[in-house]
């Protein structure tokens, strides 16, 4: 059976999930937003951060997140960030395919993590991410634009929203450019913490009335 496709990332309360410039990555406003997930046992381990953390349900949350990840898609402005800031073992541990109009031979990392680069769009990223994820999922790690034109294209099957009480004023909106004409969600889940709400959506995809 095919992998689901999905995206799971962390939003501010007025909808922005980035800083408008990949400068201001790790910057007061980003901490703010993340702050649930850095404090996340798993998160820390993945990302070599250091011993300790918290085990709740946050913690499984992440957890699960990375555990049915078989192969990630990425946009190359999410590359081009993270190429400078991961470790040498990024946080993936899985193939990563990498959306962008550049060609470049595969990078190979430390942990398991090779990037691709894939000239076709996004639909050809996913395509791949899907027969190298085996049974496992397919996750659209980012960042926005990526993630719209695969909610758009109608490839995605589900995403979770974890939603910070934090407001960003501007940034990178995720739903900008989304078709509202045929992209509809379903509510499938609601969980809530100290420092986020998860919510969790299906979707569905619909041909506007002519």
């Amino acid at each position: 059976m095919a992998g689901t496709v999905f995206f799971s990332v962390s939003m501010s309360l007025d909808g922005f999930i980035a800083p408008a410039s990949a400068d201001e990555l790790m910057g007061r406003q980003w901490m703010q937003l993340q702050q649930w997930v850095f404090r996340q046992k798993h998160f820390r381990e993945n990302l070599q951060l250091g011993t300790g953390g918290e085990e709740g349900r946050d913690n499984e949350i992440v957890r699960e997140t990375f555990e049915r990840t078989g192969a990630s898609v990425i946009g190359r402005r999410m590359f081009d960030a993270g190429e400078a800031m991961w470790p040498e073992e990024p946080p993936f541990h899985t193939p990563v395919f990498v959306a962008t109009h550049t060609p470049r031979e595969p990078w190979v990392r430390a942990g398991g993590t090779t990037f691709f680069f894939v000239t076709g769009g996004v639909e050809t990223a996913v395509e791949r991410a899907r027969a190298a994820a085996g049974p496992r999922d397919i996750r659209i790690a980012g960042g926005a634009e990526t993630i719209v034109q695969a909610l758009n294209a109608g490839l995605v099957d589900e995403f979770h929203l974890a939603v910070s009480p934090v407001f960003f004023g501007a940034g990178v909106r995720l739903f900008e450019s989304i078709d509202a004409a045929r992209i509809g969600v379903e509510q499938s889940g609601v969980e809530s913490s100290p420092l986020t709400s998860h919510l969790r959506y299906r979707v569905r995809v619909t041909e506007p009335a002519r």
